[in-house]
């Protein structure tokens, strides 16, 4: 997400290292091309001007001048800018409650149906406990049918009364959660094509009949611009707690998230950034600030990791590793843990300078991966623990077996030693970065 924008703000600020101090001719080149990169990722012309002041105003003021390194200064200068245009402090999901009720809203095609069947997923992983979905789009044809193939799905259960009235169908799904022992109830409305009044109307109906803790409007953010006049419409008749943007990870310029906060003062508070169920997360603007300049998510990788990955294991491998007897049975749980975070290219993203060294531009194909595998498998439990031992019968019989070629085997084996000696290093202390 934001690769783009993120690029060209990056190598606008590089410049600046070049200056042994900052002037209003150097100040002006560089603010010149980090106003074209935001204007041309669709930001608000508004929010632009007022965002390229500031940094101005904070980069010639007196505690940079007297800095030995106004470069780093000036890196700084626009992070916070960008936290504070993406809304500062991160607001997370007011979930209080038994149950917490969540009222999902938005324009037909934003994805709202999906993002309530992703949403419900993130709560019951982040909070392990139990999420309800609530039908309540009767007009749009075969969505009851879509949220419950979701259920489905994701074995999470969905409370339809067919066709009728959506604000005796919520009132009703929240005292069968209560009857029932469900900690969220998350109600998918009906989308219109446009904001119209005979929506809304229904819409503030169910907000007063349930008092929902949070009205999140589900935008896309693919729409650009006129994702503001979306989330202006609906907050001037029904109270937003805030949005959702889905599909992120789509060719979009990014804009929208940049704008949104400051232009409509609602927080932006999950994002959509992949097709899969588990693709939503929670919008912290530090670490998003931090990934749009290339300094990585180093947290967000952590949190993701501890998410997913059998800790017993991760400590029994770990041991392995300290005492040198990696081999490719621990590989080949690795490889396994790993798949579990997702696509690759995703997470080598979140790695600090990830666009400096070009690991943003990496593109894996899940089928290499699954080559890996297959070769690994098709060696014996002795072969995988001691790789030493294979020899060109053995290479040309697992070849065979996995159905790859003796030169994919070699280059399996060779990647694993050159995996050892930089284990090795990383273990005495000698390990440098090759960049």
């Amino acid at each position: 997400m934001f690769e783009n924008l993120g690029d060209r703000l990056q190598n606008a600020i590089h410049k600046m290292k070049g200056y042994g101090k900052i002037t209003e001719e150097n100040i002006g080149e560089i603010t010149r091309e980090l106003r074209l990169a935001l204007l041309e990722a669709d930001v608000n012309y508004k929010v632009v001007k007022e965002f390229i002041a500031n940094v101005k105003e904070k980069a010639l003021g007196e505690e940079v001048q007297k800095s030995l390194k106004p470069s780093e200064l000036f890196i700084k200068i626009v992070k916070d800018e960008l936290v504070d245009l993406l809304g500062g402090e991160k607001e997370d999901l007011v979930v209080n409650g038994n149950p917490a009720i969540l009222m999902l809203v938005g324009l037909q095609g934003s994805g709202k149906t999906t993002t309530i069947g992703k949403l419900a997923n993130f709560l019951r992983k982040k909070h392990a406990r139990k999420p309800l979905l609530v039908a309540c789009d009767v007009y749009r044809p075969a969505a009851i049918d879509q949220l419950k193939q979701l259920g489905k799905e994701l074995n999470i259960e969905v409370y339809s009364e067919g066709k009728n009235d959506p604000v005796q169908i919520s009132k009703n799904a929240i005292a069968y959660a209560k009857e029932n022992g469900f900690n969220y109830v998350l109600i998918d409305t009906a989308g219109r094509l446009h904001i119209d009044e005979a929506l809304m109307d229904e819409l503030k109906n169910i907000n007063e009949a349930v008092h929902p803790n949070e009205i999140l409007l589900v935008v896309d953010s693919m729409t650009g611009q006129d994702a503001i006049n979306v989330i202006t419409g609906f907050n001037e008749r029904l109270p937003l707690t805030g949005a959702v943007l889905t599909k992120l990870d789509g060719d979009t310029r990014g804009g929208a998230a940049l704008s949104i906060r400051h232009l409509t003062n609602v927080p932006i508070k999950m994002i959509g950034v992949s097709e899969k169920m588990d693709g939503l997360e929670a919008f912290d603007p530090e670490r998003m600030a931090s990934r749009i300049l290339g300094m990585g998510d180093f947290m967000g990788l952590i949190e993701k990791a501890e998410e997913v990955i059998d800790q017993e294991e991760a400590k029994k491998s770990a041991v392995r590793l300290q005492k040198g007897k990696f081999d490719l049975e621990d590989f080949l749980g690795y490889m396994k843990q790993v798949k579990k975070l997702g696509p690759l290219e995703n997470l080598l993203k979140m790695i600090p300078g990830a666009s400096k060294m070009g690991l943003n531009k990496v593109k894996i194909d899940p089928k290499d991966l699954a080559h890996v595998e297959a070769i690994i498998l098709s060696m014996t439990p002795q072969e995988r623990r001691n790789p030493d031992i294979m020899k060109a019968s053995r290479k040309k019989r697992v070849a065979l077996g996995s159905g790859r070629s003796v030169e994919e085997v070699n280059r399996l084996l060779k990647q694993f030693d050159q995996m050892k000696v930089m284990m090795k290093q990383m273990r005495n202390g000698n390990f440098k970065m090759p960049f």
